[in-house]
């Protein structure tokens, strides 16, 4: 008879151990007082009543004890109560590996989950940076661990750096090889010192080659005409620091040629090495090339030994400081820099200053020996 034929609650009724859907209903139900529980309670003054009944013991405070029944099972059961389910572990069985029955609504385009990203390899954290929400490797732009701009532009950097000193040594290699000539060959050494005009001819060559490159910037960014323009360049300036060299005695030359290289070499190392930005010394340096300029056009006057060694010797220090400069502007860390398409005009600035250097040295050495 269920509550609503009684008209009360009957206890147990909804207990899934004890409907008739999951289990037999209980005579009794869960609800049956025990032995004992049913007497009065006494009034002050009369006996001690006593609780439990046969087979329960008293213990302290007068409550009845009631013995546990045999293990893995539990209380015993009450009288008219079936005995209960043994609390053992049941068998789990394995969870099916297979494609999920549910479906997966479509994204909502806007949302974006705050919490980690899910991936099934176990040996990746959730909270890796590497795992997005396509459960695949992020893209190179994607890990916020590195940063490509800087990789990128050291790169680039780089590459920049080797072109220029690969155009460089190409440039001192023919020069020198026209100073070698014009030293040991004694034909072509006669031969500019009956014919003084063919070195006029090559400085004006140089110097409107030198005009070109240095106040046309979409010019010497083309591909084929920049290298052109620098070749020519560097044939004129080879011809006159060849022609110039034909005046001093073998000794001289090669002694300017070997000073040259230790120097170029030391300032260049020290230069790439160097935390101090000698860049921000590029405007007191132009300062000091006007004034070298106007002690040359003082020399051309004076004709004085010692004169002459101390605007040599002034020169080959400012053109130092320049080649510092110079070099300095092809990392793209200090105050000035070029631009990776600057490779001609980057080449072009090492390029004078060498042979400034190498012609300076050459005549402290000649003025020295006279």
């Amino acid at each position: 008879m269920s509550s609503q034929e009684k008209g009360y609650m009957v206890p147990g009724e909804n207990n899934p151990l004890q409907n008739s859907v999951f289990g037999f209903q209980q005579p009794g139900g869960f609800g049956a007082p025990p032995p004992g529980y049913g007497q009065s309670p006494p009034s002050y003054g009369g006996p001690t009543p006593t609780y439990g009944g046969p087979g329960f013991a008293p213990e302290a405070f007068g409550q009845p004890a009631f013995p546990q029944g045999a293990p893995g099972f539990g209380q015993p059961p009450y009288p008219g109560q079936q005995p209960p389910f043994p609390q053992m572990p049941f068998p789990q069985m394995p969870f099916p590996q297979g494609p999920s029955p549910y479906q997966q609504g479509p994204h909502q385009p806007g949302f974006q989950p705050k919490g980690p990203s899910h991936t099934d390899d176990p040996s990746v954290p959730l909270n890796s940076p590497g795992y997005h929400q396509e459960d695949i490797p992020p893209s190179y732009y994607d890990n916020e661990d590195f940063t490509p701009p800087n990789w990128e532009d050291k790169i680039i950097r780089q590459a920049f750096i080797r072109k220029v000193f690969m155009v460089l040594t190409l440039q001192l290699m023919v020069t020198f090889s026209f100073v070698a000539v014009f030293t040991f060959v004694h034909e072509a050494k006669q031969f500019v010192h009956h014919h003084p005009w063919t070195y006029y001819v090559s400085y004006a060559i140089f110097f409107v080659s030198l005009i070109v490159i240095s106040c046309c910037g979409d010019f010497r960014r083309k591909h084929p005409w920049n290298l052109i323009a620098l070749s020519i360049l560097t044939l004129s300036m080879s011809y006159m620091v060849g022609m110039i060299a034909s005046f001093y005695d073998t000794d001289s030359v090669v002694m300017a040629v070997g000073i040259t290289a230790v120097v170029c070499f030391t300032v260049v190392v020290f230069s790439l090495q160097s935390k101090y930005d000698f860049t921000s010394c590029r405007g007191v340096l132009f300062v000091c090339l006007i004034v070298l300029i106007l002690f040359s056009i003082l020399c051309i006057f004076i004709r004085n030994r010692i004169l002459h060694i101390v605007y040599a010797s002034v020169g080959a220090l400012l053109f130092t400081c320049f080649l510092a400069v110079d070099t300095q502007m092809l990392l793209g860390n200090k105050q000035l820099a070029l631009s990776p398409e600057e490779y001609i005009f980057a080449a072009l600035n090492l390029y004078t200053d060498i042979i400034n250097i190498f012609l300076y040295i050459l005549a402290i050495i000649g003025r020295a020996r006279e």
